[in-house]
């Protein structure tokens, strides 16, 4: 392992990072405000479906469809129509998706939980035991979600299929699925060991530097190495430093404080 990134290195910055104090701002953050878990796996998928960009607008924007769902979401869409969603997000844009795309998404996410009873339980059924991560049910489940919104959402649910790193669904996965003072958690059926780190350049960046891979691109190759790599240092749970990691370059502090230095 690369100097400077070993288990204790790590262990620290999670120790210092890992707080719900340095979560603002980020998508995550909306999760919070959801007690049930109707509600949150809902929001997270939201979230994470429009979390590229700048994060000023991405909160904006997650604000502005939330406002519109009300405070309970599942109960919001279990009671809407195709034309009753696009109606209701209507006018809403977030730089290249629309509220018209948001609208489709979520008719598809409301008949797969029609089917299941949840998001939860459909993407478990989709789990393997032999799966060596969670990239196969992923595969399916965007596919179901993305069958039921009318084969329409390829940018917002995009799958593992075509090489994509998927780093906004890893990210829903993370969420939903870890539970600890940052992530809220509450699914089950999706074991912690089997998750992907969510790489964007950013976190790409920061794993080339410090010997996580050496590949040059931030797709799902490059993903699954550097998850592998994690999986040296935490077996049950190689996505555990994503949260700390990812405020290098965000905060002055874990610079300055020589945590990786």
């Amino acid at each position: 392992m690369a100097a400077g990134i070993d288990r204790e290195t790590l262990e620290g910055l999670y120790d210092r990072y890992n707080r719900r104090e340095f979560v603002h701002p980020d998508p995550l953050e909306f999760l919070y405000d959801y007690d049930e878990l109707a509600d949150r796996e809902i929001v997270a998928l939201v979230a994470s479906s429009l979390a590229y960009g700048k994060v000023a607008q991405i909160i904006k924007s997650v604000a502005a469809v939330l406002e519109r769902m009300g405070p309970a979401p599942a109960v919001f869409l279990r009671a809407s129509s195709p034309r009753s969603l696009e109606m209701k997000l209507s006018g809403l844009k977030h730089r290249m998706t629309t509220g018209q795309d948001l609208a489709r998404v979520l008719a598809g996410v409301k008949t797969v939980i029609e089917r299941y009873g949840s998001l939860n339980a459909c993407f478990a059924s989709k789990m393997n035991a032999g799966y060596e991560t969670v990239i196969p049910a992923l595969s399916s489940f965007v596919a179901e979600v993305s069958e039921e919104s009318g084969g329409s959402c390829e940018f917002h649910l995009p799958s593992p299929d075509g090489g994509s790193a998927c780093k906004r669904l890893n990210l829903f996965l993370r969420w939903l699925v870890r539970k600890d003072e940052v992530d809220p958690g509450g699914w089950e059926g999706v074991p912690l060991s089997k998750l992907v780190v969510p790489l964007d350049t950013h976190m790409h960046k920061i794993c080339y530097k410090y010997g996580m891979t050496k590949r040059k691109q931030a797709d799902l190759g490059t993903a699954l190495e550097i998850t592998a790599r994690f999986k040296e240092i935490a077996p049950d749970d190689p996505v555990r430093y994503d949260f700390a990691l990812t405020r290098l370059g965000i905060r002055d502090d874990a610079f300055s404080s020589h945590i990786l230095y």
